[in-house]
């Protein structure tokens, strides 16, 4: 068989991988009878599930339904957590015995993702080549604790509930917000942000053009809650019409420091519960004691950032 013809892995598995993952999930917790809300948690990962597999064929009905399904469920505590407590003594005794090891299938993932992103093999997909061997490096470094530890086949997928119970709706909060991001833009939002942005940056003055850029990420990233939301509107607005086409910036360097603009933005606000809030009420926290903590490192990164992408990004 020629290169020509193999078959080119792209999103249609990782989509596969992970929709069979939330569907595990779906039904270890329906039959937790130790989770008074088994029903409602069974239902939330098995719409997740669903959106995996099939949602290219649902449409945009469809798929705004399941939407609304997941938001009516966890908007009402339908989603809830069993008793379960994973590890126990056999997981602290292994965690002793292995030591700094235990570190070692982790490393598989990231080695492999970044192999593959330089490498890009033939068989996969070249557009989607990260997120492919992201998804191949998780599932060998699966495979390397099976062979290693030998746990009971469904342990991994017990630990996995665990995590997401102990998230829970809020482990959807990143894909929605991200969706809002370019909904926000197919609504011209990033037109009008553009418009404002070109009244207040004064003609031709770089420095006011990359500060009101980075603070826009960051400023947009803290009303919704995730930089993914915060990038096409003010990457429409501001980055590509005024620091890449008008002042000649570099597209690459803007927008990939501009992320990490909108990043610190995510340190600093209540609406990324699943970094900010469901820490603190997992460890029995202040709720503001995680932003609190984060502030003085945000502040300090936003204006690096700033800084990098005014004295990096532009060819002049």
């Amino acid at each position: 068989m020629s290169i020509g013809q193999l078959r080119v892995i792209g999103l249609d598995f990782v989509y596969a991988v992970a929709g069979a993952t939330f569907a595990a999930f779906a039904w270890l917790s329906l039959v937790d009878r130790s989770n008074p809300r088994r029903f409602g948690t069974g239902a939330f990962y098995g719409l997740i599930a669903v959106s995996f597999f099939g949602g290219d064929r649902l449409g945009d009905i469809g798929n705004g339904v399941l939407v609304l399904a997941l938001v009516a469920l966890g908007g009402t505590g339908a989603v809830g957590r069993g008793a379960t407590v994973a590890g126990g003594a056999d997981g602290g005794a292994g965690a002793a015995r292995h030591g700094n090891r235990l570190f070692l299938p982790a490393l598989i993932v990231p080695v492999v993702a970044l192999a593959g992103t330089l490498l890009k093999p033939a068989w996969i997909d070249p557009k989607q080549v990260t997120l492919v061997s992201l998804t191949i490096g998780v599932l060998i470094a699966l495979a390397a604790c099976y062979a290693w530890f030998r746990p009971a086949p469904r342990a991994p997928f017990d630990e996995g509930r665990r995590l997401m119970d102990g998230v829970g709706w809020a482990a959807v909060l990143p894909q929605m917000l991200a969706a809002l991001g370019a909904v926000f833009a197919l609504a011209g939002v990033g037109d009008v942000v553009g418009g404002l942005a070109a009244r207040a940056i004064p003609d031709g003055n770089l420095f006011v053009a990359v500060l009101v850029y980075g603070l826009g990420m960051a400023g947009f990233t803290i009303v919704m809650g995730n930089a993914f939301a915060a990038f096409p509107v003010m990457t429409a607005g501001v980055g590509v019409p005024v620091l890449v086409r008008g002042m000649g910036g570099d597209p690459a360097l803007i927008a990939a420091i501009g992320m990490l603009a909108g990043f610190c933005g995510t340190l600093l606000t209540p609406m990324a519960a699943n970094f900010n809030l469901v820490p603190a009420v997992l460890l029995d926290l202040d709720r503001t004691a995680v932003i609190r903590a984060q502030a003085p490192t945000a502040v300090v990164l936003l204006a690096v950032n700033i800084l990098l992408i005014y004295f990096l990004g532009f060819r002049t």
